[in-house]
């Protein structure tokens, strides 16, 4: 009998210790709606993998830029799988920070959209998996166009956009003519104002890599950013980025909105948006060019080479991106609901088609986004709102400042391109670019 107790402890200590030794694998990622729906599925993930176990992090997009930079640039090892973007990507797999995504038959990589996937490669190697992809688009509310006999192209110019913000605007009904990033951040405002830099003939350095910004296209681009939101924009908008001008669209308080092209899938959600019936869509609006008046980026999950858990991380992020899992967010919550602009199959899929009216314009900008010709002058960079040099972020934050600035009106178009040209040209020199 003792016998039989002594081996009954021991298969309970044994037991025990088996659902210990469950891996807990520490995700960090951006509080997007995508994201918190890959959240609310880990059941399906713990059920298929019964000994891995997800702990989340979920940190605003700046701050996530932050704590993954600064973990991975110490070996912190704090987060077993990070949410990185195309910026982070090649620059990081060039130090050796990321291990390379092991892309099997299943996977099917290349099912991957070629732009989405070239600017997650590195050496012709996968390094990060692409949760959603985006571009930039413009979306509008059509009852509100048709009410003032607006009717908007296939791609605007900028003009026409003003024009129709200053017909629709109505602040006393609670609508505003244009919302637009404001909060001051590389991958908030500085986003779309990149673009609309670019659209105007600008760029960030010139082929010696001497900053451009205190230049005609940057006052240009400046100047009517300025006048348009201060005229047509919502109160505060200095402080709104994608979450924010979301829910003011959501909220029928938005006649248009140019952003990531995966906001059409919320926007028209009628579960999530006022005017979902109302919303239609359009090509990004361009002034002197259409060269880089649309932005190319991928929220993409990777393995830090010094994660300790890479085999169970890895599973994590080929079941994260995988044709399965975007077929189970429309089993689960509609084809309307899936991440986008990733895959060549999801647009093939019939279902999405009919249920996504944004497909065609979403897939348009993703095809012409060129991140290796964003703009009119030759530049020696790669990124359409982005430069894919590690000096970048600190520049890009500096005058994603000045840019916030001159939009709360704290300081002149002219003062804030001459400061942040001096921040810029500060960075560049330090970093070895030119005397």
């Amino acid at each position: 009998m003792k016998a039989f107790l002594k081996a009954g402890i021991a298969l309970a200590i044994a037991g025990a210790g088996a659902a210990q030794a469950a891996t807990e694998l520490v995700v960090a990622t951006v509080n997007n709606g995508h994201m918190i729906e890959m959240q609310k599925l880990t059941p399906f993930f713990e059920k298929a993998y019964p000994d891995i176990k997800l702990k989340w992090v979920t940190l605003e997009e700046g701050t996530l830029r932050q704590r993954v930079t600064t973990d991975i640039a110490t070996k912190g090892g704090q987060f077993d799988v990070m949410t990185i973007g195309m910026y982070e990507t090649p620059i990081w797999a060039k130090k050796g920070w990321l291990k390379p995504i092991d892309t099997d038959a299943a996977y099917d990589v290349d099912d991957l959209l070629p732009a989405i996937r070239a600017g997650l490669s590195e050496g012709g190697k996968l390094y990060a998996s692409p949760f959603y992809g985006e571009s930039s688009m413009l979306m509008y509310r059509k009852d509100l166009a048709d009410k003032v006999g607006f009717k908007m192209p296939e791609q605007p110019t900028w003009e026409q956009v003003k024009e129709f913000a200053g017909k629709a605007h109505d602040p006393k009904a609670g609508v505003y003519g244009m919302c637009l990033r404001g909060k001051p951040g590389w991958g908030d405002n500085m986003a779309f104002f990149t673009t609309l830099v670019n659209t105007n003939g600008g760029q960030w350095f010139d082929m010696q890599w001497k900053p451009q910004i205190d230049t005609k296209p940057w006052k240009d681009a400046l100047t009517f950013y300025v006048d348009i939101m201060k005229a047509y924009g919502p109160p505060g908008a200095s402080a709104n980025s994608f979450n924010e001008n979301l829910a003011l669209f959501n909220e029928g308080k938005c006649a248009m909105w140019v952003d990531a092209t995966i906001a059409a899938s919320f926007v028209s959600d009628p579960k999530q948006s006022k005017v979902a019936d109302k919303v239609a869509f359009a090509q990004a609006p361009v002034a002197v060019t259409p060269k880089g008046a649309n932005w190319l980026w991928a929220w993409a999950l990777a393995v830090p080479a010094g994660s300790q858990k890479v085999d169970a991380a890895e599973k994590f992020v080929k079941w994260a991106t995988s044709k399965d899992y975007i077929q189970l967010v429309a089993k689960e919550q509609g084809w309307h609901a899936v991440p986008t602009g990733t895959r060549k199959s999801t647009y093939a899929t019939p279902e999405f088609l009919k249920a996504a009216k944004f497909a065609d314009a979403e897939k348009k900008a993703l095809d012409t986004a060129n991140p290796n010709d964003s703009t009119l002058p030759k530049s020696p960079y790669v990124g359409v709102q982005f430069a894919a040099i590690p000096e970048f972020q600190a520049i890009g934050v500096a005058v994603g400042q000045q840019v916030s600035a001159a939009l709360s009106g704290k300081v002149t178009v002219e003062q804030a391109l001459k400061t942040s040209q001096t921040a810029a040209e500060r960075e560049m020199r330090k970093a070895g670019y030119y005397k």
